[in-house]
């Protein structure tokens, strides 16, 4: 007897259809880039989602900011 072979994961599966699909278009916003930030655990479990980092990030840049007035 032979064994089953295995499939590759670029076989395509019948029930895939990409007729309607528009071909590079996330080409130019992955060109961009990103820009991920990794929060240690203890942080993350502050904040419950992006907008909340964002928000207190926003925050703390304008008590910067007025701090740096202040001192000139």
């Amino acid at each position: 007897m032979s064994k089953p072979t295995a499939k590759s994961p670029k076989d395509m599966q019948p029930e895939y259809d990409f007729s309607a699909g528009v071909r590079g278009k996330y080409a130019r916003r992955h060109q961009q880039g990103t820009n991920v930030v990794v929060l240690a655990p203890d942080v993350a479990r502050i904040f419950p989602n992006a907008e909340a980092v964002n928000d207190s990030l926003r925050a703390l840049a304008q008590i910067i900011r007025r701090q740096k007035a202040v001192a000139k």
